[in-house]
């Protein structure tokens, strides 16, 4: 376990010593933990509630509650692996309990992700392992499996889930699998033993299950050379009938889709719903399943694009859809859940965004969480027979009880006059003038901000400091022409709407400009150690965790692997590869940096930080390096975020106040 040594020792390094320090310390605590519930399910009944909470390294302990007779949480099984996490867990029936685990692999010199499905009683005994056994495969099977669906007609105890179908080597027997490509099984979850149900293909991306368990959709791609394809083409099958038939194709535009992509079946309407692109823009639509090819608009939104269907309970019902404009907001095609969701959202305090978690069988009971930017969020169970709605859990009971403050949406001006949407986040109690500031550009680069509780942006606006949160123009969300070529090809573009979040602060009077930072992850990093490269006197201090330094090697770091010709097509080729690799330029940085690193980040490897550490020590520059041993790229260890945090605090409160 060498990553809690190496903790522990750098525990023992930033011992507060004064009051301040115990208090950024304490403030480091607070924030940097991970939420108390990261996984939450109600079983069919709606009787019992499981939940996952983290521990405060690598642990995860899985609790099961008894809702009807009040009793206490129960922890039934404890996992304490660095390399891999408990990412989801459901409940297959009233007994069993079905969970994912993602993890990190080392293989030679590649660091591989990797997926397990596992089933236990929901007492935390008699574990079964429901994905393939790979014992004897003459090739890795990274992906473990994906459950399709819970409940399946006349299919008691067991499941649907995808599998990765890798040939076997075993002598002197005929029992060895030959068989290559995604299928589908059914699992039984007690025994583990399964029957395919769907042959495997060696073209199969993805399969859609309707809401009985029955494979509705395929996708299927170009996977020649052994590289992800560009185009998808989706076929379905009717009906009463075995035979796919072709429904859509799908060109892959960098992160932007056209055509029809499905995403949900309801076999009760023999329709698909699915999101295309239309004027630049997603919509959601529904397609019948008949050949007809025909489409009806279901959602759109002028300005940005719809983003999410809303499903609820153990056969993923579509209720609704989501989209984000100044917030995230939920249109409910399900007229006793819109009554519900609106009810709620005015009698909570706060009026905050209400998710429904998962529903019992019936969907007479619900498990409901409510947030928003300065609530973490609370569990509640709603049952409808008695309109009662009960707390359970708070989401991170290591803020409870602590005042955060607001954030707000605003825009801004570019330089070339277009107006950057974004986020203010300011002090509790503050006027809002002449603070020491954080511009902080989100990750992705196809990503964006949104209204909401975000624990980065709390934990610096409770040190005083200003935080605003630029969607700039590369940012998904936004439709085609925000998103252009997006951040890489059109660096200069981002990074100056990044900049000029800065610029505005200063001339709205919020920033002391004397006292300004940048702080980002991923992209964030490499947008905020490029701001030193367009302009290296705006910012006084560069925080920058798991950037992105140098675009070459980017692309290096996916060789080998399948992505590695969508990543080649994202960064593109041309001047803007070396003017865009914030490592080629550390001669011009003049703000010192800290960058912070795991050492198995598999989306952007340590060897960024560590190379632009080594050319602004070359330049004769001020850095520092913060790394994680054994930690990924988001780093999800609640020790390690609490020294990160302490750590930033400490050189954010240092720089800025020469």
């Amino acid at each position: 376990m060498r990553i809690l040594t190496s903790l522990a020792a750098m525990c023992a390094a930033l011992s507060p010593v004064a009051l301040s320090a115990e208090e950024l310390a304490e403030t480091a605590a607070r924030f940097g933990a991970l939420e108390s519930v990261e996984i939450s399910a109600l079983s069919p009944s709606g009787t019992k509630l499981l939940y996952v909470s983290p521990g405060d390294g690598a642990d995860q302990t899985i609790y099961v509650v008894d809702l009807s007779g009040g009793a206490a949480p129960e922890p039934i099984t404890t996992s304490n692996e660095a390399m891999a996490r408990i990412t989801d867990c459901q409940w297959a029936n009233e007994e069993r309990i079905v969970c994912d685990i993602f993890g990190m692999q080392k293989v030679g010199t590649y660091i591989l992700p990797f997926s397990r499905v596992i089933g236990m009683k929901s007492d935390g005994t008699d574990v079964t392992r429901l994905s393939a056994d790979t014992h004897n495969a003459r090739g890795l099977m990274q992906d473990g499996g994906t459950v399709l669906a819970l409940d399946i007609e006349g299919e008691d105890g067991r499941i649907l889930m995808t599998r990765d179908y890798v040939k076997e080597d075993k002598a002197n027997t005929r029992l060895a699998n030959n068989k290559e490509g995604l299928g589908v099984d059914l699992v039984d979850v007690a025994s583990g033993r399964s029957r395919a149900v769907e042959k495997p293909n060696k073209m199969a991306d993805r399969y859609i299950a309707d809401e009985h368990g029955r494979v509705r959709v395929m996708s299927v791609s170009d996977r020649s050379g052994g590289f992800e394809g560009s185009d998808i083409r989706y076929l379905y099958r009717p009906q009463g009938s075995d035979e796919w038939q072709p429904l859509s194709e799908v060109e892959v535009e960098g992160s932007r889709l056209g055509g029809f992509v499905p995403t949900a079946v309801d076999s009760a309407k023999n329709v698909v719903y699915g999101f295309e692109r239309q004027n630049g823009f997603y919509n959601l639509y529904s397609m019948p399943l008949d050949g007809s090819g025909s489409k009806t608009l279901l959602k759109k939104v002028d300005g940005v694009d719809v983003s999410g269907l809303i499903r609820i309970g153990r056969s993923n019902r579509v209720i609704g859809v989501s989209y984000v404009t100044d917030a995230r907001y939920a249109e409910y095609f399900d007229p006793e859940i819109d009554r519900l969701a609106k009810g709620l959202n005015k009698a909570l305090p706060g009026s905050p965004q209400i998710r429904i978690v998962d529903a019992s069988d019936d969907e007479s009971v619900l498990l409901i969480q409510a947030s928003s930017d300065d609530n973490p969020g609370m569990l509640y169970l709603y049952e409808k027979a008695s309109g009662q709605l009960s707390e359970l859990l708070p989401i991170r009971d290591q803020l409870e009880g602590y005042q955060l403050a607001e954030m707000k949406a605003v825009t801004y001006s570019a330089a070339d006059g277009t107006q950057i949407p974004g986020y203010l986040t300011l002090p509790v109690g503050s006027d809002g003038k002449n603070l020491p500031t954080i511009v902080m550009p989100h990750g992705g680069p196809a990503a964006r901000d949104e209204w909401g509780f975000d624990w980065l942006a709390q934990f610096f606006a409770a040190r005083g400091y200003a935080v605003l949160q630029p969607n700039f123009r590369g940012s998904a969300g936004y439709g085609d022409q925000w998103f252009g070529r997006n951040g890489y090809q059109q660096w200069d573009v981002a990074v100056g709407d990044v900049n000029d979040a800065g610029r505005w602060l200063v001339s709205e009077g919020i920033a002391d400009p004397s006292k300004m930072g940048i702080v980002g992850w991923s992209y964030g990093g490499y947008a905020a150690l490029l701001s030193q490269v367009v302009d290296p006197e705006l910012f006084g201090a560069v925080v920058a965790i798991a950037p992105v330094t140098d675009l070459n090697l980017l692309l290096e770091d996916s060789r080998g692997y399948t992505g590695y010709e969508a990543r080649r097509r994202q960064i593109g080729e041309g001047p803007h590869v070396a003017a865009g690799s914030p490592a080629r330029h550390a001669d011009q940085f003049k703000a010192p940096v800290l960058l912070v690193h795991g050492s198995r980040d598999v989306n952007v490897s340590e060897a960024h930080s560590k190379l632009m550490r080594d050319r602004l020590q070359g330049a004769g520059k001020s850095v520092d390096l913060l790394e994680f041993d054994g930690l990924d790229h988001y780093l999800d260890h609640s020790q390690a975020r609490r020294i990160m945090l302490k750590r930033i605090g400490e050189f954010l409160d240092t720089e800025l106040a020469k």
